[in-house]
Order: structure tokens, then sequence, then C-alpha cells
């Protein structure tokens, strides 16, 4: 039983930051899944897998994990490049890009 830390990144579908500020501790599976013979879903016997824990700080989960003695490695977020520009600038005259239409 081995736990994952982590903070989720927002989906691309998402402008703002929801969901986005709370740390997952959530387990690895341990056995691999497999095709159901009758559906042909995928499906796994490994009940941890279903396991999400929400917290709010990324100290909290550690702590909780130490506690219980639960194994973790934790999977820092990367930080969003935000790139400065106005709209002013997609007709300026020394553009660097061609324009798209």
């Amino acid at each position: 039983m081995f736990a994952k830390i982590y903070r989720p990144a927002r989906s691309a579908m998402q402008s703002g930051r929801a969901k986005s500020k709370q740390w997952i501790l959530e387990f690895r599976p341990e056995m691999a899944r497999r095709p159901d013979p009758l559906m042909g879903w995928t499906s796994s016997s490994d009940m941890r897998s279903q396991v999400q824990l929400n917290f709010d700080s990324k100290e909290e989960a550690m702590a909780y994990a130490k506690r219980q003695g639960i194994p973790f490695q934790v999977s820092e977020p990367q930080a969003a490049k935000r790139y400065e520009k106005s709209y002013a600038a997609n007709f300026s005259a020394d553009r660097k890009q061609p324009w798209s239409h």
C-alpha cells in the first residue's frame, strides 16, 4: 500500500482555479486492471484504488499518512507560465508571428 500526495492541475476546460487548491492523497494500484469477460469493461478488485482523500494543506496529508503508517510520495505542483500581453499587441506593426487569418 503506497500513497501519492499531490495537488491536481486544472483541467483544459477550466479558466479558473476551482478544485485545484486542495491536496489529494490517493493509493497506487496494487493489482493490474483486467477486462471483464462478460462486458469487456476494465475492472480491478483493488478497493483502495477508489479511495481519494482531500486535505487543505500538504502538511495535513503528510501527517495523516505518517499517523496511519502509510508510505507516501509527494508530487509538487508546477507553476503555470503566465505571459503578460495586451490586446493591442495583436494589432501591432512589429508583430513577430504571422496573422492567423
